[in-house]
This record gives C-alpha cells, sequence and structure tokens, in this order.
C-alpha cells in the first residue's frame, strides 16, 4: 500500500475542499492515486444524497442574477439553517449565479441542475458540497426572463433571504424602460409587492378554473340561507373581491393602497412620458 504523504492530502483537500481525515482516508482507499480519491470522494456525496433523498429541504436562500438581457431566480435549499449559513453552502450559492447566467431553459430545477460551466454540472456542485456538509441540498425552484424589445425586469429578496419576486414589464419605447427613477423603481417595488401578498396570477383569467369553482360553491354555501334572488348577487361580490386580493393587477399597492398596482405601474410609465404592462412575474420562496 502506497504511504499518503501529507502533502498528497493537502493537494486533494484543496482540489475537493474536503476535511483532512476524509481525504486521507481517500486516497488510502485509493492507494494514493489523486483522481481515484476524487470519485471516492463523490461518490460519498451520491451516497449521501441517497441515503438522505427523503428528507426535507425547508432551509436555504432565494438567488437572483442577471445579464445583459435576461434575469433568472432560483432558490437553492438545505435541511438546516445551520448548514444555510455556512461557508460551503454560501459558496454554492455563488456557483449557482454563475450556472443561472449559462442556463438557457425558461424553468425547471433540473435544467438548472444539469446545466454545464467548464465541462462541470451544476449536480456535480450539489454533489460535492453534500459530502462536506453532510446534507441534502437541492435546486428547489429556477425561472429565467429574457427582454426583447422595450422592456425590464423587476426584482425583489427579503432581507432573510428566504423569499423573493421578479416581474417582467414591457413599455411602450426604450426611453420608458429606461426610466430609472420612474418605471424601473417601480418594477422593483412591485416585486418587493408580490413577495408580500402572494398573488395567485396576473389577473382573473390566470386563476385556474378549478379554484374559481371552489371559492364560488364555498360563498354559495355560506349564504344559502338567503333569498334565492340575491344569492347570486352577494356569490358575485364575493368573488370579486377574491379577485382584487389575489390577481397581482387588482390588488391595493402595498406602498400605497389607494391605487391598484396597475394603477400605480400607470402612472410611474407616464410620468416617464409612455405606458407599460406587467407581462408575467415569479415569486419564490424557501420552507
Amino acid at each position: 500500500m502506497a504511504e499518503i504523504s501529507a502533502a498528497a492530502v493537502m493537494k486533494l483537500r484543496k482540489i475537493s475542499g474536503q476535511g483532512m481525515m476524509d481525504c486521507k482516508k481517500a486516497l488510502t482507499e485509493a492507494d494514493g492515486d489523486l483522481e481515484k480519491a476524487l470519485d471516492l470522494l463523490r461518490k460519498k456525496g451520491l451516497a449521501t444524497l441517497s441515503k438522505r433523498a427523503e428528507r426535507e429541504t425547508p432551509q436555504g436562500l432565494v438567488v437572483f442574477a442577471k445579464g445583459g438581457n435576461w434575469a433568472s431566480l432560483a432558490t437553492l435549499c438545505c435541511e438546516t439553517d445551520f448548514v444555510a449559513k455556512s461557508d460551503d453552502f454560501l459558496a454554492a450559492v455563488e456557483s449557482v449565479r454563475e450556472y443561472m447566467g449559462q442556463c438557457q431553459a425558461d424553468c425547471g430545477a433540473d435544467n438548472l441542475q444539469e446545466t454545464q460551466v467548464g465541462g462541470k454540472k451544476f449536480a456535480d456542485i450539489i454533489t460535492e458540497t453534500v459530502s462536506r456538509t453532510g446534507e441534502k441540498m437541492v435546486v428547489g425552484d429556477y425561472a429565467r426572463y429574457h427582454l426583447s424589445g422595450p422592456s425590464l425586469i423587476g426584482s425583489y429578496i427579503h432581507f432573510n433571504g428566504k423569499v423573493g419576486a421578479m416581474v417582467k414589464i414591457e413599455t411602450s419605447a426604450d426611453g420608458v424602460a429606461a426610466a430609472a427613477d420612474a418605471v424601473r423603481q417601480t418594477a422593483n417595488e412591485i416585486a418587493m409587492h408580490i413577495t408580500a401578498t402572494k398573488p395567485l396570477a396576473l389577473n382573473k383569467d390566470g386563476i385556474d378554473a378549478q379554484t374559481v369553482a371552489r371559492e364560488r360553491a364555498i360563498y354559495a354555501e355560506q349564504v344559502k340561507n338567503k333569498p334565492a334572488n340575491i344569492i347570486e348577487k352577494i356569490v358575485e361580490g364575493k368573488m370579486s373581491k377574491f379577485f382584487a386580493e389575489n390577481c397581482l393587477l387588482d390588488q391595493p399597492f402595498v406602498k400605497d393602497d389607494s391605487k391598484s398596482v396597475e394603477q400605480v405601474l400607470a402612472d410611474a410609465a407616464k410620468q416617464a412620458g409612455g405606458e407599460a404592462k406587467i407581462k408575467e412575474f415569479v415569486r419564490f420562496e424557501v420552507g
């Protein structure tokens, strides 16, 4: 059996980021072969992932990244808050931003995990991190917006890093999208609004028919003892309130509840000399 030098252990530790004892054990098992030792450490991470496959991952961070004509939002999740605050996890967060820049898919956590940078998948980064922390780690959510034509993307991540949103806004002219003090600031404030209010959809057309039918049935049951000629009016009134509370465009803006979100954006665009409308939004929360 080959003698394992301290220099070899240090080299493997530097490459893998693993602890000294784990590196020495892997090198011993690999008879001093560095590549085989790296494979053993990776298998350790895969074994940990397999062993903890059914474990919940309620901790982690929401991650935002952007480039010239795109922006992405994702969640990187783990089992405990202790690991979520560790250097290993935070290094993985920095890595995922790089991978978000290369992933061309519009959505799907698996697409991000399978994205390669320098021939290495982000799934491999996860495996390496798991082998160091001993906890399951996954990409929970992922979405990417592309800009084409006059448009911009607003974003917001809450101070605790657990919830965030991004919103894509189309404008009537490039100058409107570039108006930092008006539309761009409002776009970020709308993203903040989304994190706080959890809208179900942009407007009532975006709420699935099953949800609408369920709410209508609940309201009808609540007023079933009322006179038949006014039941429908009461139900319609309750449905209007439901849409106003759950559709982003109709929601009272959190910073000025005298106006709807749609009105606030329209006012900002008018100030910038044009028009603007929300095209789509996404909200992610860890836990």
